[in-house]
């Protein structure tokens, strides 16, 4: 077990220093490298296999909402971008433009797009023109350039990979009803497949995506008890149809402008996965993204007739439809141990001579580490049991951090206190002013996280300014 521990020690301890921590795990774990440009990360195949089971399970989802997957060019012209000004106003800061085409200058700059709205724009502008071409339901996945001053890890990159959906709507009340359904399954895919308990609310004016009308945010409270914003759904209104002159016939026979959504999540939410379920012995994964969700290390595997016991286990497992790993290399059992403790991998599968007479094997959970010896047969259903219960023990874990470092405060002070000592998420009451938004930042460092849906009555009053209140509001300090 020396081999164990010295894996283990590779690792900085997140009590001692948690961003370290962080950044132990995504290089020990084998997630993610660095490459020669700072801020553009290479993700390595078990970074990148989390991130396609994500996709694939919320592509199954958009598909059955009725969405469709496009790709639109990933560069666009200045003219278009300066269409809509609140937009380009909120990414200039973050823009990459390219100037040269080969040697030629170019006569007009293009932006390495940071977003996509102004692409669809132009494509639906061109393609909607009668009330029977709505609703418009497209969604991409793609990369996106956003020239950030500071970089880190599946947190923020400067080039960083995402889905963005663009819908037009006929009418205003269809696209707030696509702008709902697109966060609710956000805060679904959250609970049910990456075992996160979410926040849902809206976010404040300062707070909403540049050019919307309202953002819906989920957010998520990590090991630390800092906010991660996990996905947004926004409403446009007709704006942006407005800026691009984009309008339909309709039944009526006049002309419309249609109303348009637009939401999406990141690899952020790999970043959710590890500093929510996360320990110091390294990644600890949610089954239902895990790229390996059963490793099977035979015992005494050098024996006559252990390797094929084990193999046969796993010839089942996958037949049964779970994605199944055997080690067999010549490393030792403490070595493998610690490796696939540190890759997160749910469930740990040991079988040796013993254990096949006794036609039993042993499963060790990685949220756990509980070990139990069951018998070989129905051994799926055993490890579809154990899977889903290690799912609701994350779940369970993660919300019992959530609640226990959730608290109403009265009074500025009182937030100044708790963040001071204890961090996590505040609830106010707030008047809705600006001033008491930037006063709350200034003094206390926090940032509005949203304003919940489920809102609790906390007082009367504004916790900054003792004005008559309009909302409760979470705050916290956010990555």
């Amino acid at each position: 077990m020396a081999q164990n521990k010295k894996q283990v020690e590779q690792i900085t301890d997140m009590e001692a220093d948690f961003a370290q921590w962080y950044t132990d795990v995504c290089k020990k774990a084998e997630l993610i490298d660095y490459s020669s440009i700072k801020g553009m990360f290479i993700y390595r195949p078990y970074g990148y296999a989390i991130w396609e089971n994500i996709q694939h399970l919320l592509d199954q989802q958009f598909k059955q909402a009725g969405h469709e997957n496009v790709y639109l060019p990933m560069l666009i012209p200045e003219s278009l971008l300066q269409k809509e000004k609140d937009h380009v106003e909120g990414f200039a800061p973050e823009c990459a433009w390219v100037t040269y085409g080969g040697t030629d200058k170019l006569e007009e700059r293009y932006c390495i797009r940071p977003t996509s709205e102004t692409l669809f724009c132009e494509h639906y502008a061109n393609i909607i023109h009668s009330h029977r071409d709505l609703p418009k339901l497209y969604n991409q996945w793609c990369s996106v350039l956003r020239w950030e001053k500071t970089s880190r890890p599946f947190l923020r990159h400067r080039e960083f990979l995402w889905q963005e959906g663009h819908t037009m709507h006929a009418t205003a009340e269809e696209a707030m009803e696509e702008t709902e359904r697109m966060f609710n399954i956000y805060a679904g895919f959250y609970k049910d497949v990456l075992a996160i308990p979410v926040v849902k609310g809206r976010k404040t004016d300062k707070e909403k995506f540049s050019g919307a009308e309202a953002t819906y945010t989920v957010e998520c409270m990590m090991h630390d008890r800092k906010a991660l914003q996990g996905g947004t759904s926004h409403y446009f209104g007709d704006g942006f149809a407005r800026a691009f002159d984009i309008t339909f016939t309709g039944k009526d026979n006049q002309l419309h402008h249609p109303f348009q959504t637009s939401w999406g999540v990141s690899t952020r939410m790999i970043a959710g996965i590890i500093m929510v379920h996360g320990d110091n012995n390294g990644l600890v994964l949610p089954p239902r993204v895990a790229p390996i969700q059963v490793v099977v290390i035979p015992v005494a595997q050098h024996k006559e007739g252990v390797l094929e016991a084990n193999q046969a286990v796993v010839d089942r497992l996958r037949a049964a439809g779970f994605r199944v790993k055997m080690d067999s290399s010549d490393q030792s059992a403490g070595w493998k141990f610690a490796e696939y403790e540190m890759k997160g991998v749910p469930l740990r599968l040991e079988l040796g001579p013993k254990d096949i007479e006794k036609n039993q094997c042993v499963l060790v959970r990685r949220d756990s580490g509980e070990k139990a010896f069951v018998s070989l047969d129905g051994i799926e259903k055993t490890v579809q049991t154990m899977l889903d219960e290690i799912h609701q023990g994350l779940y369970a874990r993660a919300q019992k951090n959530l609640e226990d470092n959730t608290y109403a405060c009265a009074s500025l002070e009182e937030v100044k206190e708790k963040m001071s000592s204890q961090g996590g998420f505040a609830k106010t009451m707030w008047c809705g002013d600006l001033g008491c938004e930037l006063r709350m930042k200034e003094e206390a460092g926090v940032s509005s996280r949203c304003i919940p849906l489920e809102q609790e009555h906390l007082g009367d009053t504004c916790a900054i300014c003792g004005k008559p209140a309009k909302h409760m509001v979470y705050w916290g300090v956010a990555y």
